[in-house]
């Protein structure tokens, strides 16, 4: 069902509805459909594209603040059913705000059903169709690239993250998650750890894993300001072979999390990062 089911008029060209975005992958997919002009907030996490820097935000998705996401008045509030606190389905409800729930974006079939299920409910079918035409198109160049490389060895990569929600950072590696499909999309695999995931990170396990590359996402590697305050800072990051070698990379988080319209240009990033040597050899 399209949006209009909220008595949202158009105007010159120009919807007047407002919504407020509260999931970073959803953020990107409204943008590329030319949604964008009606988002008036989103999450913490929703950094791209530059644009959704600029806008207004409501807390982090998972400590997310219901008077500030009220208070913007939209005519939509949307999520993917990975909020927090529990407070906020039920503060925002009861105030009466419309609220739709999409689903993830995990997988590269799940990503290509989201953009479908977007295109359809907010009336632009076929420019979700063109979208997932080029994502598809440039996950295949990705795959091309990859094997163009003609890639022998199989490095181990860790993804180390900065969780704003606790303070502390934690192995995003190692769960069979986006990071790690991505990874083995760009020809590693992913370091086992065996840790207490975003809880504790343990040096212990950050070096039995012993990575030979370590992926750190943009905010926890830019606080740290440099390389050497990493492995200084980071439990058990100057153990392992990456640490030794100062093989670590810094990667923006929102490229590692979702699938989405910039996904085979990210693995093609991530391939040139990790396996710099291979693609000097080809050019």
């Amino acid at each position: 069902m399209s949006c209009g089911r909220f008595g949202n008029k158009e105007a010159d060209g120009v919807k007047d509805m407002r919504i407020v975005c509260l999931s970073k992958h959803l953020t990107e997919m409204l943008f590329a459909l030319g949604k964008g002009h009606n988002i008036v907030a989103v999450d913490l996490s929703s950094t791209y594209p530059d644009s959704a820097k600029l806008l207004k935000t409501v807390g982090y998705h998972r400590a997310l603040s219901p008077e500030s996401i009220i208070a913007m008045n939209p005519d939509l509030v949307i999520h993917s059913n990975d909020i927090g606190p529990d407070n906020v389905l039920p503060q925002i409800t009861k105030a009466g705000l419309n609220i739709k729930a999409f689903g993830g974006a995990n997988t590269i079939d799940s990503a290509n059903l989201l953009l479908k299920e977007l295109g359809r409910f907010f009336g632009e079918e076929k420019k979700a169709d063109s979208i997932i035409a080029k994502m598809n198109e440039g996950i295949a160049k990705a795959a091309d690239t990859l094997k163009a490389m003609n890639i022998t060895d199989s490095l181990k990569v860790m993804i180390i993250h900065f969780g704003l929600r606790n303070n502390n950072y934690f192995v995003m590696s190692g769960r069979n998650g986006v990071g790690d499909k991505m990874l083995r999309l760009a020809g590693c695999t992913p370091a086992q750890y065996d840790g207490k995931g975003a809880r504790e990170m343990s040096a212990e396990a950050v070096a039995l894993a012993n990575p030979d590359i370590i992926v750190a996402t943009d905010f926890g590697y830019d606080r740290m300001g440099s390389i050497d305050n990493f492995l200084i800072t980071v439990p058990g990051v100057a153990l392992t072979n990456a640490g030794k070698n100062r093989r670590i990379i810094r990667f923006e988080e929102h490229d590692l999390v979702y699938f989405g319209p910039r996904t085979g240009e990210n693995i093609i990033k991530l391939i040139n990062l990790l396996h710099p040597a291979a693609g000097a050899e080809k050019k």
